[in-house]
């Protein structure tokens, strides 16, 4: 009997939160071009892309997560968590869709998610910054209901600033700290994290982060913005059995930016 080819996702099964514009909904057509499995959407909006079902979800709210988990029934073979939202909107509803969300969602669907199968979450290069704080970013994420982490938010406002790179400092570390859990049932679990894309979100993040930040960014990584279709080829991957060793990784999508920052090749004078 021949292999199956090692990005095939024919006769899978796959969960893709916010899938209606952006990331999500290039990695819908980039899913159909790998073998068209059954896709389960959960959004706000029901996406245009190729699908199987689609649940209204409000990621930021807990009874609206846990009746999506309740509304999936059946084996999985790979989550995506892409749902996510900007700094335009409250800390406290950043956090929830950004973090809280992602981990309910995670949690409530392992048992379902078969041997063999992956987690891959959409994370940012803007929370890479997790290592000068890991432990605060630990105690944050062991943190359970909404009402106690919005408190610790308040409590820790230089920290959390617009909520936005330190939901994704939370996701970068849940993914490394999760794995291990997930790996016992034989369950991968990555994130990627990608430099600015140019997708409906981007005049959001040029606001919250300044327009200035954002194309001094995208100059310093090459001088072009990543394409929704780049992150999502990056999350199939993730998910496919081509990464069938890779787990507990933040995999930086940033066209060498992040490589660039660490080794001391960028050039601050465009933010002067």
């Amino acid at each position: 009997m021949s292999q199956a080819h090692p990005f095939d996702y024919s006769n899978k099964r796959v969960v893709i939160t916010g899938a209606f514009s952006g990331v999500g909904a290039a990695l819908l057509d980039v899913l159909a071009e790998l073998g068209g499995p059954e896709v389960i959407v959960l959004d706000l909006k029901r996406p245009e892309g190729p699908n199987s079902a689609f649940i209204e979800t409000n990621m930021g709210r807990v009874a609206s997560v846990a009746a999506a988990i309740d509304a999936i029934d059946g084996p999985i073979d790979v989550l995506f968590n892409n749902a996510g939202i900007a700094a335009t909107h409250p800390v406290e509803d950043v956090m929830a869709v950004n973090w809280l969300g992602l981990r309910q969602l995670s949690e409530g669907l392992l048992p379902q998610i078969k041997q063999d199968g992956a987690i891959a979450n959409t994370a940012s290069i803007a929370g890479g910054q997790w290592p000068g704080h890991l432990q605060e970013v630990l105690e944050c994420i062991s943190i359970e209901s909404p009402e106690e982490l919005f408190g610790w938010c308040g409590d820790h406002k230089d920290l959390v600033g617009d909520g936005y790179a330190f939901s994704k400092e939370c996701v970068q570390v849940y993914t490394m700290k999760s794995a291990k859990d997930t790996l016992v049932k034989k369950v991968r679990t990555n994130s990627v994290c990608p430099a600015p894309i140019d997708t409906p979100l981007l005049p959001d993040f040029n606001k919250t982060m300044t327009e200035k930040t954002i194309n001094w960014t995208i100059d310093q990584a090459g001088g072009t913005i990543a394409t929704p279709r780049d992150i999502a080829m990056t999350l199939a991957f993730l998910g496919a059995d081509a990464a069938r060793y890779v787990n507990g990784v933040n995999l930086n999508v940033d066209n060498g930016f992040s490589a660039f920052m660490t080794t001391g090749q960028v050039d601050f004078s465009g933010l002067a």
